[in-house]
């Protein structure tokens, strides 16, 4: 038994992506203070831990990549399951810092191929230049995965211990994703290729960049999401304490960093649409706006413009998840996208891995002002997207 309809492939990779993210991205927050206590260290050893995992997913990220493009998604998967599992067994029987560390590294090539990249490359090896809007759909259910996942993990680890709130999502990975992950589809769909029903038109092809320009559009494309995954992990990771620094109180910004998630969703609602009709560059474009538009408010008028900022932040930064995962397709083709996915994925991994520690720095040295510093980053993404070309006829809506 398979899933044969796309929608069932979109949910049983959404539903999968919630519980990857959740049992790592996302599992630090919760954990990270009760895991320090009992091995006797600091939280913040925790989180370089953290940082290991994120950097041993971006090293291991065009490996990964090209067993993508040869085997498909499904046997990735359903390994990546399992590692995930071991994993998380191997961290929550943690019992010295060095076994801290080698859980999270383990953790790392399980993100690597299991959080959207690896979704990514799936959706594109089934559907191909048609995987837009199936890529849409899966990070639509991504966007809930801090909904659920801190809030499980929390509960998790009240009723059983840090250490059953990774056994716990240990289980998940083997009841539920790996299941999942075995009945997606095999082999490469070729949609473009197949019988239409009678005076249906076919979409037009998406542009792939010529092999001149090839070098120079990964370049760009590897600054953009490079900023991308900088400036998302920089706001997880000080959003509150930032709207503390603009004036709000610590509960109202504590419950105004939460619309970030549904901004988020809503982005990619706006994507899957309206956005959705026009050619990915053009959406990333103006999604790459919203966070300088958002920080230019919030540096004017303060606490007042919190929600403001946190939603246009949450909008665009939602919007350009899904670009990470259109846009290399749209300028590339389908041809050994996993590879490409993976390598663009390199220098992006090291800036997120970074991100916390340095946007940290720069809080401690310039306060609010430091988001001068992501207003920059993020105009310069767009300098880079506006300096990447389509053929005119893709431009258009």
């Amino acid at each position: 038994m398979q899933f044969r309809r796309q929608s069932a492939v979109i949910v049983a990779l959404g539903i999968n992506q919630i519980l990857a993210f959740a049992s790592s991205f996302y599992l630090p927050a919760v954990l990270a203070v009760p895991m320090s206590r009992e091995l006797g260290v600091a939280s913040s050893t925790v989180f370089a831990a953290f940082s290991v995992a994120l950097l041993m997913s971006a090293f291991v990220g065009p490996h990964v990549g090209r067993t993508f493009d040869r085997f498909g998604g499904r046997p990735i998967l359903v390994v990546t399951s399992v590692v995930f599992a071991l994993a998380l067994l191997l961290l929550g029987s943690a019992r010295n810092p060095a076994w801290m560390f080698a859980a999270w590294a383990l953790l790392g090539v399980a993100m690597c191929s299991g959080l959207y990249e690896g979704a990514f490359a799936t959706l594109v090896r089934l559907y191909g230049h048609d995987a837009r809007g199936a890529i849409t759909g899966v990070t639509l259910f991504g966007g809930f995965a801090s909904t659920v996942g801190w809030p499980l993990s929390a509960w998790m680890a009240s009723q059983f211990g840090w250490r059953g709130a990774c056994y716990g999502w240990a289980l998940l990975q083997l009841l539920v994703a790996l299941p999942l992950h075995a009945l997606l589809p095999t082999g490469a769909a070729t949609p473009a290729h197949s019988p239409r029903p009678a005076g249906e038109q076919a979409p037009p092809a998406l542009p792939t960049a010529t092999e001149g320009t090839a070098t120079r559009a990964t370049l760009l494309l590897a600054l953009v999401f490079s900023v991308v995954v900088f400036n998302s992990t920089a706001m997880a990771s000080h959003l509150p304490g930032l709207l503390v620094i603009a004036g709000a109180s610590v509960a109202s910004a504590v419950a105004v960093a939460a619309l970030v998630g549904p901004a988020q969703v809503a982005g990619r609602v706006l994507e899957f649409g309206v956005l959705g009709k026009l050619h990915p560059l053009l959406s990333g474009r103006l999604a790459a706006l919203a966070h300088p538009a958002g920080a230019a408010l919030l540096a004017l008028a303060g606490a007042p413009a919190a929600a403001a900022f946190v939603i246009i932040h949450g909008t665009g930064n939602g919007i350009l998840t899904i670009a990470r995962g259109t846009l290399p397709l749209a300028l590339f083709g389908a041809a050994g996208y996993g590879k490409r996915q993976g390598l663009l994925m390199v220098p992006a991994g090291m800036a997120q891995a970074a991100a916390p520690w340095l946007f940290g720095l720069c809080i401690e040295r310039w306060g609010l002002g430091s988001l001068w510093i992501s207003s920059a980053l993020a105009l310069l993404a767009f300098g880079a997207l506006m300096l990447l070309r389509a053929p005119a006829r893709s431009l258009q809506a």
